[in-house]
């Protein structure tokens, strides 16, 4: 896919142009409400050019960056890799966390969102030793095991396993900041953790409670074989 800016400013998309929306949350089709000039582009000759769609979902505003290829007589072109200057926010099943340790992770993904990997592996530290403290004694262990268990099904490669083990759990604060790659896996890797600490924890008791009381519904409702019924 390849945009273009025309000699007579016309814009044109030769595939349209599909993201998630951080607004409404839709994967919705962008429409162009506002692009760059062709004479603007060709007397500054710039490495990036904006350009501002809408959701066709929600009809709220897009801003994205795109890098120029080349500068022709008819048009310029424009890359197809277009990088979203508001990102969709990170989701998580929230409801199912204590009050305080949403309030880090809402804090720790908003650090990812906005490519802050330094805050973002300050606050998953943070947010791991919260987690660690609902739990008693040698029962804090749970939440490393959690960790190692995430690591091993992922297949991450053993030294971005051991930097992330750093992060979380080594005697000090973070002080390397993360690589993308890096700060990529663990953020799947701590959402897999809490899931597994708090929401299938919370999602399986109340299916075993619902469950069994239908059961006992069942049973009360059931007349056994050779027993009549007295009226």
């Amino acid at each position: 896919m390849s945009l273009y800016v025309k000699n007579d400013n016309g814009f044109e998309q030769v595939e349209t142009v599909t993201r998630e929306c951080p607004h409404c949350g839709a994967s919705a089709q962008l429409i162009p409400v506002s692009t760059p000039s062709y004479e603007a582009l060709m007397q500054s000759r710039p490495r990036h050019a904006g350009v501002c769609f809408r959701c066709a979902a929600c009809n709220e505003p897009r801003f994205v960056r795109v890098a120029v290829r080349s500068f022709g007589p008819d048009r310029i072109e424009l890359s197809s890799n277009i990088v979203d200057v508001e990102r969709p926010k990170e989701r998580f099943q929230f409801a199912y966390l204590p009050s305080n340790i949403e309030h880090l992770f809402r804090e720790t993904l908003d650090c990812y969102t906005a490519d802050l990997y330094m805050a973002f592996a300050v606050m998953c530290r943070r947010t791991i030793q919260a987690a660690r403290a609902d739990f008693h004694g040698n029962e804090r262990l749970q939440i490393h095991d959690l960790f190692k268990d995430a690591v091993t099904l992922s297949e991450v490669d053993a030294q971005t396993g051991a930097v992330l083990e750093t992060v979380l759990f080594g005697p000090n604060e973070p002080e390397l900041t993360p690589a993308a790659e890096e700060a990529a896996a663990l953020i799947e890797i701590i959402k897999d953790v809490l899931y597994q600490r708090y929401v299938r924890n919370a999602k399986l008791k109340a299916a075993v409670r619902m469950r069994r009381y239908f059961a006992g519904e069942i049973t009360q409702k059931v007349t056994p074989i050779g027993v009549k019924n007295r009226g």
